[in-house]
């Protein structure tokens, strides 16, 4: 197996020369570079990570923690998380938190403690073992698709030798989400538009950011619709499919059911599905449906599902790019990332088959969401 020592002798340049070429840890001549990277290539030289890591202190890892088994949303992440990474030169450790406070604090710990460079973590409904373990630790950390508060009270230097000044609700980590609420509004509001004034929603597990906003955009698409909100048309799903079965029944034996449902996640849309089968309601003819979360079948669905795309891989390679912002500058303040989604226009919500350009055939009308959730 070839040295560094062979490849300097290979490139006539020194083994520190070689060092400083494939750790990025000094400038250096580019034809030198070439004439190292040449000789890399030519001997079949394999860099010793363990190594490397011992003297950069980087082991160029990153730790990502999502429940990418229990959620198929964060499979597409997941593929962004990768596909970043590896085009930056980093490895993924992957662990799975199942949506649990205590076991999610148990993973990330052991990331950690693998010295990993930093971590993404999509962050359960209580991360509050979580925040304490990385403020501890300084660990490098975006969160991802869920926002955690994490502000505290800084003190930001004043300059000229005066006393710091106290900066109050300064984040603590960067946080990489899509937005939740206006895309909501807008499958309500759309809805209401189709003649629908009893609108419900099967939203996500309490405590997630992700549920709270989608909650605030039904609202928001309420009082924009001038529809009176019922608490009764607002059920829990838990963001599972069983739960949002038994919250989708509850809705049908109401006196004065639902004629539209709104499903907060695809895993929840599969749940909701299942009850109005079971009840015998037919989409869109006793009940038009819309979903938060496009999915690979959802095309192949009849009716097709009208549904909010998140952009699922941007958002994980969105996440490795902040983080390796933050490597690279551990000091820059804080900032929170949010990536516009997508109303992907079909026919669930009880809207006529649109003629593609071709052949007249059905096709899926898309629009991407501005910050205010109008379609541009």
């Amino acid at each position: 197996m070839a040295t560094m020592a062979d490849v300097a002798r290979h490139a006539g340049v020194s083994v520190a020369t070689v060092s400083h070429v494939l750790n990025g840890t000094r400038p250096v001549l580019p034809h030198t570079r070439q004439a190292v990277l040449d000789a890399v290539d030519s001997l079949g030289y394999t860099p010793n990570t363990l190594a490397r890591s011992l003297v950069t202190s980087r082991t160029r890892s990153i730790g990502l923690a999502v429940s990418a088994i229990s959620n198929p949303y964060f499979t597409e992440i997941l593929q962004g998380v990768e596909a970043a990474a590896l085009e930056a030169g980093y490895s993924l450790l992957i662990a799975d938190p199942h949506d649990d406070p205590r076991h999610e604090r148990k993973v990330v710990q052991l990331l950690h403690e693998r010295r990993v460079d930093g971590m993404i973590v999509a962050p359960s409904a209580d991360p509050t073992d979580l925040v304490g373990y990385l403020r501890r630790h300084a660990v490098p950390t975006v969160f991802l698709d869920r926002l955690v508060d994490t502000r505290v009270t800084e003190d930001v230097p004043a300059g000229d030798g005066a006393s710091a000044v106290p900066r109050p609700n300064a984040p603590c980590f960067d946080q990489v989400c899509a937005d939740s609420a206006a895309p909501t509004a807008l499958l309500v509001t759309h809805l209401a538009g189709l003649g629908h004034r009893r609108i419900a929603l099967v939203a996500g597990l309490p405590g997630l950011s992700t549920t709270s906003e989608r909650v605030s955009g039904y609202r928001e698409g309420l009082a924009e619709a001038g529809l009176a909100h019922d608490d009764r048309l607002l059920v829990s799903g838990n963001s599972e499919s069983d739960g949002a079965e038994r919250a989708t029944a509850a809705l049908l034996g109401l006196p004065d059911p639902p004629t539209a449902l709104v499903t907060a996640n695809n895993a929840m849309t599969i749940g909701a599905l299942r009850a109005l089968r079971r009840h015998g309601r037919s989409v869109p003819d006793d009940i038009a449906l819309c979903c938060f979360d496009d999915f690979a079948w959802a095309d192949l669905f009849s009716p097709r599902l009208t549904a909010i795309a998140q952009p699922s891989r941007e958002l994980g390679a969105q996440a490795v790019r902040v983080l390796l912002d933050r490597l690279a500058e551990p000091g820059r303040p804080a900032r929170t990332v949010r990536l516009p989604c997508t109303f992907v226009h079909r026919t669930s919500c009880g809207c006529p088959e649109e003629p593609g350009p071709a052949e007249g055939a059905g096709h899926t009308a898309s629009s991407t969401l501005s910050e205010k959730g109008t379609a541009t």
